[in-house]
């Protein structure tokens, strides 16, 4: 349970404001195009293809006949194989909720502004049809979602967003690695997938890099830097800073993106810094 002192617009994440980053839309066709490229003819689109996805436990509302016999056996629990779905549209949604985005000095928390940037895509994606897979990374672990298309699923995302920001606030903990979310995130998304990976601009350590560059072979990778205030138009008086019994004068400077730009080049990933504090 989320401090009351913690609950307030900016600090608090709320599955509402994420529902409401949903563009009006349009009328529905009673056909949709079978593919998104030019002259396609009007057909229903392909469902699930043959390339394995996972092999994960039930769930209510999976399909009986996707059952693995073997999984199953095995574990003594039902488990069903889930398929990449034939289609060259899937985004995947990747938020830091580590300690580190847990501050800000503007109107939200660096966290808060991450998932909205998130929705924001994933929204845009739902819109055109695409399949939205969900991951957050908090002191607690990691949290998937795994693809599916539709308003529904984008709901989903936004409650998941939601609970994993409160388990976040409530209990901060230590920071664990950010490898473990890129492992996952390369396991559920397929081949050609568009990946956003929300979090701070120190947020991938090196020992992060060689999951990343494996992320990034064969998808896009975007990776998005909310900057904080401070970050954009720090002051121009020296600081104080204490640790312990210590103390320090310290002079902030602008955040620099080139270095990091370079970095993440190097690993064939695109950056994106979000400097709107309302966003």
């Amino acid at each position: 349970m989320v401090s009351s002192a913690l609950d307030h617009p900016g600090i608090r994440l709320s599955a509402k404001e994420l529902l409401a980053l949903r563009e009006t839309p349009t009328p529905p066709n009673r056909h949709r195009p079978a593919t998104r490229r030019p002259g396609s003819v009007p057909a229903r689109l392909p469902g699930a293809g043959m390339d394995l996805r996972e092999v994960r436990a039930f769930v209510e509302g999976d399909d009986t006949r996707r059952i693995d016999p073997a999984a199953t056996a095995r574990t003594g629990i039902p488990h069903v194989r889930s398929f990449h779905e034939d289609r060259d549209d899937t985004v995947l949604l990747v938020a830091d909720f580590r300690p580190a985005m847990l501050w800000g000095t503007g109107s939200a928390l660096r966290s808060v502004r991450a998932a909205r940037c998130l929705a924001g895509h994933g929204w845009n994606a739902a819109a055109r049809g695409a399949s939205v897979a969900g991951i957050t990374i908090t002191a607690s672990g990691v949290s998937v979602l795994p693809a599916r298309t539709g308003v529904r699923q984008m709901s989903a995302i936004a409650q998941m967003f939601a609970h994993e920001h409160d388990k976040a606030l409530d209990r901060p903990g230590a920071s664990p690695s950010l490898t473990a979310a890129l492992v996952r995130a390369a396991q559920l998304a397929p081949v050609g997938a568009q990946v956003w990976l929300a979090t701070d601009p120190q947020g991938i350590a090196p020992e992060d890099e060689p999951a990343l560059r494996r992320l990034a072979r064969r998808r896009r990778v975007t990776l998005l830097c909310p900057l904080d205030p401070v970050e954009i138009a720090p002051p121009s008086v020296a600081l104080p800073i204490r640790s312990g019994s210590s103390n320090r004068l310290a002079r902030l400077h602008p955040f620099d993106p080139a270095p990091l730009t370079s970095r993440m080049r190097a690993l064939n990933v695109m950056l994106e810094v979000s400097t709107d504090d309302a966003s």
